[in-house]
């Protein structure tokens, strides 16, 4: 696979993946603009990514039964429309509508995560991936500042504009450039979305997997969508512009990706995932602590940053494991479940916020990964070890529901005169 093949991945999911995130450092500003509460802002956050979970459910699973080319092409014109809607919006429903339908096909981003993953090799697949997903994550980090900078200089409106131009450009590019990819199933939609059900019954590791990664992106929501309130208010008196700028911090923590990735083909998915839950309950903890210290505030939100990044990579390398026929409704069924946990963490962020102030949204942001962390602890220790070596391939039709070593991905030793001919 082509060095430069891999930057467009990169570029491409960034891009797309941003449209989700342009909003948080903006909340201060639109419930000004539309004279709406707080908690009425922060809901844009949540209704957007309500629409990134109906688009992981719905839209996803078609990556597996239509070219990907052509289905990537119509979901980023569709983005470009409602993006310009949103720029032109008159009213918050009007916004609010335009959020949840741009939420929905901004998916482009996790189908062109299988994409890549279909055309790696194997043994490269790890490191691919976590490239690809460097450029998503440095999209999502920098989107707030490129936001909070445009913002500032020429009013919001024109990072909805402006972002509506960039995907139709982004549209044409992929068109032109992306190889042609061919269905992987030739199952109806109906069929597809059934059988994307019975993977989640059939791979224990799907779900497991998703619910580690909704525990840690959570508390990751609730940090970024209510932090804007913390920074404008009169504790440290922050400008959009410097809104922006706090943001940037948490772009140093992309470096793991790769690392990550590294990490998943060495077959240390499972350690360093219960690692990076640690990781993230202790900078959610501290938070608490830097709510008067930008400095410790900055510092946890890089901490947080990285256990978001490390769990996220090496979950989807796990995941792209259990099937390679059904790549995208895996990856489905994977995204929704950790995006449902970010809708939830973004809502809840707002209402403590104004219920019971920072402290509040701290407390959440521990207890989620926290949650996760103790649900890690009960993977069996066989299929924890596993992990730390892959030895054995197996076919993809192999049925690994029930197999205690399925949690972390890894094939089901073989016995016998199969193990002896290897």
């Amino acid at each position: 696979m082509p060095g430069w093949l891999v930057a467009l991945f990169a570029v491409s999911t960034g891009a797309t993946v941003a449209n989700l995130y342009y909003a948080q450092p903006l909340l201060s500003t639109l419930a000004e603009s539309f004279k709406v509460s707080t908690a009425t802002a922060g809901a844009l956050v949540t209704v957007t990514q309500i629409g990134y979970v109906l688009g992981m459910l719905f839209l996803v699973p078609l990556g597996d039964r239509v070219e990907k080319r052509r289905l990537v092409t119509i979901l980023l014109a569709v983005t470009a429309l409602v993006m310009t809607a949103a720029g032109a919006a008159t009213g918050y429903a009007m916004l609010l509508a335009a959020s949840l339908i741009s939420g929905a096909t901004s998916v482009v981003a996790q189908i062109l995560v299988p994409f890549a993953a279909s055309l790696a090799p194997d043994h490269a697949r790890g490191r691919i991936i976590g490239r690809v997903m460097a450029g998503l994550l440095t999209g999502i980090l920098l989107s707030r500042t490129v936001s909070s900078l445009v913002a500032g200089a020429a009013g919001w409106r024109c990072v909805y504009l402006g972002s509506a131009i960039l995907t139709a450009l982004l549209a044409v590019a992929l068109r032109l450039i992306l190889p042609r990819h061919p269905a992987t199933t030739d199952l109806s939609y109906h069929q597809v979305l059934r059988s994307t059900a019975r993977l989640v019954r059939s791979h224990p590791a799907l779900l497991r997997r998703g619910l580690y990664q909704a525990a840690v992106f959570g508390s990751f929501s609730a940090f970024w969508t209510t932090v804007s309130f913390l920074l404008t208010g009169p504790r440290f008196h922050y400008t959009t512009t410097g809104v922006g700028l706090f943001a940037l911090v948490g772009a140093a923590g992309v470096v793991v990706a790769p690392v990550a990735g590294r990490w998943g083909d060495r077959g240390l998915a499972s350690p360093m995932t219960g690692a990076a839950l640690l990781l993230g309950t202790l900078a959610s903890a501290l938070t608490g602590i830097g709510a008067h210290n930008i400095v410790l505030l900055a510092l946890a939100a890089i901490l947080l940053d990285i256990a978001v990044q490390t769990t996220l990579i090496l979950g989807q390398h796990v995941v792209y494991q259990l099937d390679p026929a059904a790549r995208a409704r895996l990856n489905s069924v994977y995204i929704a479940t950790f995006f449902a946990g970010g809708a939830a963490g973004s809502q809840l962020g707002t209402i403590l916020y104004r219920a019971g102030g920072w402290a509040a949204v701290a407390w959440l942001s521990a207890a989620l990964p926290l949650a996760g962390l103790l649900y890690w602890m009960t993977e069996r220790p066989l299929a924890r070890g596993s992990g730390t070596r892959r030895i054995f391939t197996w076919p993809s039709s192999s049925r690994t529901a029930g197999c205690a070593t399925c949690s972390s991905g890894a094939p089901p030793p073989q016995t016998g005169a199969g193990a002896q001919r290897r």
